[in-house]
């Protein structure tokens, strides 16, 4: 794996890395995005946090809220497959912006990228609400990865408070125990909120991706608007999707 460029800040060592024609984002020797142009599906956890939007019918999905961009794996994800007209990420280190842009080719009319923490922009929010919100707030401890924000009802509140009255709501865990001990499911106020809960994994990686609609709706819809989706399509021997979908409530 040859390093495509570093930077040393605040004590903090950011590394791109190329993998074939793939790039990686590491801070601190902590992997925050993975991207090819040609081939931007990755098997990864960042797969898992755009295909909840296929839990809805094509063109719901019109404003998109990402908290924690890394290298925007995940936005350019959302913007090829799912096409939303706005998507908006928010993330407070400005060096993984300036590698999104220049390194992970994150500019689109459709994107706005914004230098702020967010969590408390988040808080201070005051307009159009989101079809959909992304939680992959991260950040890095002894070089691994360790979450920004407790999953408890606080933050639950804040979220639910700026998504659509069918909206959904999907974020990174780093681990299935981390998931299942969240207040979207453990506080019975914030678990009635939503009216299926799904997780998402994939054999590469530990991560759970946990998604909380306020729609109902089944694995079995999903596949379907996979398989009708030109590049999504799991059965196709030459798909790079690789995930498991689980029903939670």
């Amino acid at each position: 794996m040859a390093i495509v460029w570093h930077k040393k800040s605040d004590g903090r060592l950011y590394e791109v890395r190329s993998a074939g024609r793939s790039l990686r984002l590491y801070t601190d020797g902590v992997c925050h995005s993975q991207y090819n142009p040609a081939n931007p599906l990755t098997g990864h956890i960042w797969d898992l946090l755009m295909l909840p939007a296929f839990f809805y019918e094509p063109n719901v999905i019109n404003r998109v809220l990402v908290l924690g961009v890394g290298g925007g794996a995940s936005m350019q994800l959302i913007r090829q497959y799912v096409k939303p007209k706005s998507i908006i990420g928010v993330e407070f280190n400005p060096t993984h912006i300036f590698v999104a842009k220049r390194f992970f080719r994150l500019r689109h009319d459709s994107i706005q990228l914004i230098h702020a923490d967010a969590i408390q922009w988040i808080k201070d929010y005051n307009g159009e609400k989101f079809d959909l919100i992304i939680d992959d707030l991260f950040a890095e401890d002894n070089g691994e990865p360790i979450p920004a924000v407790e999953s408890n009802a606080s933050w639950f509140n804040c979220l639910l408070k700026h998504v659509t009255k069918e909206g959904l709501i999907v974020k990174n865990f780093l681990d299935r125990q981390t998931a299942r001990s969240s207040a979207g499911l453990t506080n019975p106020r914030i678990n009635r909120k939503f009216s299926s809960i799904f997780q998402l994994t994939t054999p590469y990686n530990e991560n759970v991706a946990i998604a909380y609609l306020k729609r109902a709706s089944t694995s079995q819809a999903l596949r379907k608007r996979l398989i009708a989706t030109p590049g999504l399509n799991p059965r196709l021997k030459t798909s790079r999707l690789r995930y498991l979908v689980r029903r939670l409530k």
